[in-house]
This record gives C-alpha cells, sequence and structure tokens, in this order.
C-alpha cells in the first residue's frame, strides 16, 4: 500500500477503536506492512482518536527507526506477527470491553456458537500472561500466530491481523461482537453449540471461498483439529477471594459472573 493512503487509513481505524471503545487513553497499537523491511506504526502514548497522519511512526523489520516518531512500546507484537506469517499486512490491538472482559476471566472465546464466526474467524485462543513491552508477551503468543487469525492475551487484551487493515479491525470486532453475544446468552439460560457436522459444512465452506486457509482448523488448540468443539486449553481459572482463598470456576460459572456483572453496570 501506498504510505500515503496508509497513514490516512490507520488515522481512520484509530479513531474507529476509540469511538467504540475499544481502547481509551493511549491503549492500542495499529500497524501495517508497506514492504518487506518497512512498517508504518501507532505511535508511543498516543491516543487513537486523536492521532495525525505525521504522527505514525516508520520502522524496518527489527523495529530499527526510520523516522524521528517513536513507534508503540508494543511494536515486537507487530513484527513476531508479520515474520511467522508472511500472509498478514495489518496488525491491530486493543482492549474491547467484552473481549477483555474473558481475557481477564481465562477463557478463550472458542465455543462454535456463531456461524459467521466460524465462517470468517475461526476460535480465538487464549495466550498465557506475559508484561507488556517485554520478551514474555510475545513468547506467551508463539505457538498461537500461525493457525490463528486473533488471540486474547491473558489480563491485557485482544490482537487481531490480516491481509489488510480493514480485515484486521473486522476481526478485532468480529471476536468483541462475539464475546458480547456469549455473555448475554449465558444470562438467558446459556448458548447451544452448532453440532459437528454444521461445523464441518461451514468449514468447507470457508476453505472453499477462500475466507480462511486450512490453517485456521485451529491445529494448536485442537478446535476441529480432530472434529472437536471447543479449544482445551483454558478451559477454567482460579479467582482470589476477598479473604485470602483461591477458589477454582469452570468455564460456565465465570462465564455467569461476567453476565451477572454486565447486568449491574
Amino acid at each position: 500500500m501506498d504510505e500515503s493512503k496508509a497513514r490516512k487509513l490507520i488515522v481512520e481505524i484509530g479513531k474507529l477503536l476509540y469511538d467504540r471503545s475499544y481502547v481509551v487513553s493511549s491503549d492500542g497499537n495499529v500497524s501495517i506492512r508497506l514492504s518487506e523491511n518497512t512498517v508504518l506504526a501507532t505511535p508511543t502514548m498516543t491516543c487513537k482518536g486523536r492521532m495525525t497522519e505525521d504522527c505514525l511512526a516508520l520502522t524496518d523489520m527489527d523495529g530499527k527507526p526510520l523516522s524521528d516518531k517513536r513507534a508503540s512500546s508494543e511494536l515486537a507484537m507487530h513484527l513476531l506477527i508479520y515474520k511467522m506469517r508472511p500472509d498478514v499486512r495489518a496488525v491491530c490491538h486493543a482492549h474491547p470491553p467484552h473481549g477483555t472482559a474473558f481475557a481477564v476471566a481465562g477463557l478463550a472465546i472458542d465455543k462454535p456458537i456463531l456461524s459467521e464466526v466460524i465462517l470468517t474467524l475461526g476460535c480465538v485462543p487464549l495466550t498465557g500472561y506475559g508484561t507488556p513491552s517485554t520478551n514474555e508477551l510475545t513468547e506467551a503468543m508463539k505457538p498461537f500466530i500461525k493457525d490463528h487469525n486473533a488471540l486474547l492475551m491473558a489480563n491485557h487484551g485482544a490482537v487481531a491481523y490480516g491481509d489488510d487493515l480493514w480485515q484486521a479491525f473486522d476481526r478485532l470486532e468480529t471476536l468483541e461482537h462475539t464475546a458480547k453475544i456469549a455473555i448475554l446468552a449465558r444470562t438467558l439460560g446459556g448458548a447451544n453449540d452448532l453440532p459437528p457436522d454444521a461445523i464441518r459444512k461451514l468449514i468447507d465452506i470457508r476453505e472453499k471461498a477462500g475466507y480462511l486457509r486450512e490453517n485456521a482448523r485451529c491445529q494448536s488448540c485442537g478446535y476441529l483439529h480432530d472434529l472437536g468443539i471447543s479449544c482445551e486449553t483454558n478451559g477454567s481459572a482460579s479467582l482470589d477471594t476477598t479473604d485470602g482463598q483461591r477458589v477454582s470456576l469452570s468455564r460456565d460459572e465465570l462465564i455467569e459472573l461476567l453476565s451477572k456483572a454486565a447486568n449491574l453496570s
């Protein structure tokens, strides 16, 4: 993509992220891979809703600055994705509230409850916790990047990526919409999973249509790899109570807590 158009697009997407409350303050970061060794990224400590085209930073694929602007401190996350997925040309990281609620509760977004999500996104696994802006974060992401198009990062947020920035944003939006529906469905008694036969048909459709490739069958977590229904990792989580006790909760119990919290807000 032409650099001038890329700058305009990043500013536009940044405003969308901010207007939809997917980010607040200086949260989140966005990038576009302009060429094999050039990345255009959002700057550090800047509100995504108030960016200008001239404030964006240029770096090479090792993070070396190519302009006088300083890129986001989480650029390493973007560079790792570009290096592991040559097909990816844009990355969008944010903290959408419902998706991030799953991440802080220790839950993946991996239940086959919406046909459109299976067609366009696939399951979204939960990576282990890593301190932002450090190698801990990127190391936790490595096992999942190849086989997924979006990730939840424990106690942090979400990242989505794609062929272009609109696709990356659309995947992030789908992630957030799915998380919200899952929480709301729980308040109505729970969501019904699609049957395995229906999932097989959706997988065939998306691969024939080119929506997702075979690597999106989630080999790294088992989802649909052998016609399973959901990710086998991160199915439960532990919480500390106010009196110092640790309580283990199932996935459904955690979603029920999220649902109650949503009703109170």
